[in-house]
Formats: structure tokens, sequence, C-alpha cells
């Protein structure tokens, strides 16, 4: 999701939910500590240089169970934010407390956010030596190589 579709979605909600991959929600007490942007400056395992930006919220959980973020004041800070940091057509990470601090992509159905799982990857495999994904085949599509297949009294097996 991009930050401008973030504040799209908000105009239209009258209350935040957020949701795990889990199907857990997120407690509807969390706060939004932190919004920024983030900038990654490196070099993949192939030599080849790259740079990255996204926009990034934090939700907190605290015990102050009365605490509601309403979407208006969300907007506000995503307002402000966007003012200082540029950040409108950037993809969204947001950070979330599970075991440890996870960073989530972000999605809209259905009326509430679904934090949805961030993996790894290698961006250059074909310097790596790893061997491309093997397709699966039905055998019925194969056709046989009359020179290297074994038939039937053919005294091949």
């Amino acid at each position: 999701m991009k930050f401008y579709e973030l504040k799209t979605a908000l105009e239209h909600l009258n209350e935040l939910t957020f949701v795990l991959p889990n199907g857990e929600s997120v407690p509807a007490h969390f706060h939004v500590t932190e919004i920024g942007l983030i900038a990654k400056h490196y070099i993949d395992c192939g030599g080849t240089m790259r740079n990255e930006k996204v926009a990034s919220f934090q939700l907190w959980v605290a015990n102050d169970t009365e605490h509601r973020l309403t979407p208006s004041k969300f907007l506000g800070i995503l307002a402000q934010s966007e003012s200082l940091f540029g950040i409108s057509d950037l993809d969204i990470e947001v950070e979330y407390q599970v075991d440890t601090i996870n960073k989530f992509h972000l999605a809209f159905r259905d009326g509430v956010f679904k934090l949805m799982p961030t993996y790894t990857d290698c961006l250059a495999k074909d310097h790596c030596g790893i061997p491309p994904e093997k397709l699966n085949k039905k055998l019925s599509d194969l056709t046989p190589n009359s020179s290297s297949s074994c038939t039937p009294g053919s005294g091949c097996c």
C-alpha cells in the first residue's frame, strides 16, 4: 500500500482496525509512536548498488486501554509527516512488536488494515549460484526421446 492510498482509505472510516497475519487484531488502544522516511542504500551480493525508500510507522500498545486513535487524528499526523518528508508515493512499512519488532506491508480490505508478512530474498540469484526453481511438470506432458527411452520388449531393462 502506498502512503496516499492509506490516506484515502482513512477518509472513509469511523474507526481504525489493524489485523495481524494470524487473524488477531492489534488492541484498539494502540498508539502510532512514529512516522518516518526510511532510506536504505546498500550493495547486494551480486555487486549491484541499490537505493530503497519506504514510509514507515510504528504501532505500540500501552496500558491506557481507553485510548483510541481516530481516523481523522491519524490523517492529521500523516499530513504533517507528508509535508516534512514528501512521502506520498512511497510504499508503507509498519513496525509492530510481536515476539520482537516485526516489519509488515500494509493492505486494506473490508474496512480493516491488514498487516502482511514481509520476507527476505536474494536480489542477485544469478550471481550466487542459486539454481533456478524447478518447474513441476506432468509426466503425461513429457515426450519420450526414442533414443533414450526404454519400451517393453526392447531389452533395455
